[in-house]
């Protein structure tokens, strides 16, 4: 193909639409390898034990939708995108579930009662410590799978970028989690491989996560696309790196850190 072709293919990758957290899309075209862990798995080990559970970040609820057989009788979830937020209703509130518009930063308060949940579910979303440990019931359970800090950064350094948030690490919620007031019960990374098999998958990957390359878009970064076509003619594949981490917590009796 000639660049005229190229460009026309990946501007119509830039203009497909990216709904809830769902990369089906890309069925085939991206591949992710997968930790040793199963995130799903121990989150409906976890409902089965608990009568009030809280995910934080759903999405538009394709994961909690996924755990329906385990759900408790009190189910909450928080997601504040516009779209996903939507869809979350749409597809869940007709099941019983709280729908709750709650921006998740480091520093936010979270609108729920001193131990509401005796579980907090948390996949890939910000969070302040304290204030998960507040609304969590005495010994009750913290789950969370986050992407590590330096995900993909080799895939953001082509692109002349740097991830936002490198500190975003176990080093970094680990203590302030035990100073809330959580003991620690297991911790896991791990690194593998993101794998692209074609540069509008790449295009595709990167408008629907805005913030890795902040002002991406086929037009402002043709030149690194054109490389990376040419690696794929060469290799065949863009190989990057993953990286992940779950940490499971629960609440001790004694008072926590409100700090």
């Amino acid at each position: 193909m000639n660049l005229e072709e190229f460009v026309e293919i990946w501007k119509r990758e830039e203009l497909q639409p990216f709904i809830g957290w769902d990369f089906s899309y890309l069925e085939g075209r991206m591949l992710e390898d997968q930790p040793p862990w199963s995130y799903l798995a121990r989150a409906a080990e976890l409902m089965r034990q608990s009568s009030a559970v809280l995910d934080m970040g759903t999405g538009g609820g394709e994961r909690l939708l996924e755990l329906w057989e385990y759900w408790p009788d009190k189910v909450v979830v928080t997601e504040d995108y516009p779209p996903n937020f939507k869809l979350a209703k749409e597809r869940l509130e007709p099941l019983g579930v709280e729908v709750e518009s709650v921006a998740l930063t480091r520093d936010g308060l979270l609108p729920f009662a001193d131990d509401e949940f005796d579980l907090v579910l948390n996949r890939h979303s910000s969070l302040k410590c304290t204030e998960v440990a507040r609304i969590l019931a005495p010994q009750g359970m913290f789950l969370t799978q986050q992407i590590h800090g330096l995900w993909a950064q080799d895939l953001l350094a082509e692109f002349d970028a740097k991830p936002q948030w490198p500190d975003a690490t176990p080093s970094y919620y680990v203590p302030r989690l035990e100073r809330a007031g959580l003991a620690i019960e297991k911790l896991e990374e791990w690194k593998g491989n993101l794998v692209f098999n074609d540069v509008g998958a790449v295009v595709y990957y990167l408008r629907s996560v805005p913030w890795l390359v902040p002002g991406f878009s086929v037009d402002t970064h043709l030149d690194i696309l054109l490389r990376l076509q040419g690696q794929v003619e060469r290799r065949n594949e863009l190989v990057f790196e993953a990286r992940k981490y779950l940490i499971e917590a629960r609440k001790a009796l004694c008072e926590i850190d409100r700090d």
